[in-house]
């Protein structure tokens, strides 16, 4: 396969569908502040609330992914959006594991959207010169997060549940938010 043309495909569909991915990412900062501030003194209805937010992210990235179906890591994002969706699906489906499971669910979340965010960020580098680096600094950060979590097992299920999901969509969101900003800019 030829990448005769891949910029101008990744910039055009970033440009054409800028308002989608700004939408994506802004949903993504608004579910990590409400993930930030319920606290996770519940842990069935945090795994509830977390399992939802973590689908309907995952359902929101699958339609942003297949709104701009010609930039370049399509496979990537639909995996990303796919991970969120499955670990949504475990979270809501059995609230009842208790803490420590959430805890090592959220961690392989975490650990598995920060390869695959990193690997779309390499994608996107070799078409969109510089706002590939927003998708890595968050992919690095889905990373560190998931080994912070994991060396503090089991006291890290104590406050990992609510801190970590929302830093992780906050962060997510801002780099959405950043690289749609751009390519508005761009456009213009």
């Amino acid at each position: 396969m030829t990448h005769t043309g891949l910029p101008e495909k990744a910039e055009h569909t970033f440009e054409a569908h800028w308002r989608m991915f700004f939408f994506e990412g802004v949903v993504l900062v608004v579910l990590g502040l409400v993930a930030l501030i319920l606290p996770p003194l519940a842990s069935i209805a945090v795994a509830i609330l977390f399992g939802w937010v973590l689908f309907l992210g995952g359902v929101i990235g699958l339609v942003t992914t297949l709104t701009g179906r010609h930039a370049p890591g399509f496979w990537w994002s639909i995996l990303s959006s796919l991970v969120a969706i499955v670990a949504g699906v475990l979270l809501f489906g059995w609230p009842a594991g208790g803490a420590l499971s959430l805890t090592v669910i959220l961690t392989g979340f975490l650990a598995a959207d920060g390869i695959l965010t990193i690997m779309l960020s390499l994608e996107y580098r070799r078409a969109l010169h510089d706002r590939w680096m927003w998708l890595m600094v968050n992919g690095v950060i889905d990373l560190l997060l998931a080994a912070l979590i994991f060396v503090g097992l089991p006291a890290s299920a104590a406050w990992a549940i609510g801190i970590i999901v929302g830093v992780d969509m906050l962060f997510g969101g801002s780099s959405l938010i950043a690289m749609s900003l751009a390519a508005r800019n761009a456009s213009r």
